[in-house]
This record gives C-alpha cells, structure tokens and sequence, in this order.
C-alpha cells in the first residue's frame, strides 16, 4: 500500500522552511502538477508528431508528381496540413504557382482520394 503523502499548503511549506531555516526558492507563481508516466508521455508525443508512422503529409509527397503532374511537381512541394484542413503548398516558381491555383479544386479531389487525406479541404499555395 504505496500511498503518496498530504502536500501542503504553500503557506504551511513557506512556515516549514522558515523554521527549518532553509530557504524557499520555489516561484510564487509556480503551480505543482502531479508527474506524469514517462512511457505515457513519450508515446502521446510520438503520436503527436508522428514518429514512426506514416503522416498524410508524407502520402502526400510521395504521390505528389501523380497529383499535380511532373512539371509542376518539380517546382513544388507539399509542407503541412493544419488542424482546419488547409494543405500548404510552396511553389518556387510564379507560373506553377498560379497553374496550380488554376487546378486547386482538381488537386484537393485527387488528395482526398489517398489513405488518410480525407480531412484536407483545400490548398494554400505559397511562394516558397
């Protein structure tokens, strides 16, 4: 039976450390959390980030040529999908920036089509 002693008020720790004559250098400000699991945390990290599992930002890239064609597919690429859906897309080049503005509601069908890519609602095209 491991059970994790009282904590104390802050005013009954500052009075602790008063007598003890130890000083208190904990922030006034400083809310104390319970620890957490490390293993617990790791993994919501890795699931967060998605390490060591394929994101639909990398299906994305590796079908991107099949996506927006070859010439267009050399002077851009797919950087990320934020949380509302929007695909960013960096174009180095004018032209292709604006031919894939052109096309960008062929794109997103085509996207939407791949494993896991059904949440991207549109394209947000950047000079990039």
């Amino acid at each position: 039976m491991s059970k994790e002693p009282a904590a104390f008020s802050r005013q009954a720790e500052n009075l602790i450390a008063a007598l003890r004559r130890v000083p208190d250098e904990t922030p006034e400000r400083m809310k104390k959390r319970p620890t957490k699991d490390l293993s617990g945390l790791v993994e919501e990290l890795m699931v967060k980030y998605q390490v060591g599992r394929d994101s639909p930002e990398q299906q994305i890239r590796e079908h991107w040529a099949e996506l927006v064609g070859p010439a267009n597919a050399h002077y851009s690429h797919a950087a990320q999908i934020d949380p509302r859906g929007k695909l960013v897309v960096l174009a180095g080049h004018s032209v292709v920036r604006n031919e894939l503005f052109i096309h960008r509601q062929v794109i997103v069908e085509r996207i939407r089509k791949l494993a896991g890519c059904g949440h991207v609602r549109e394209l947000h095209i950047r000079a990039g």
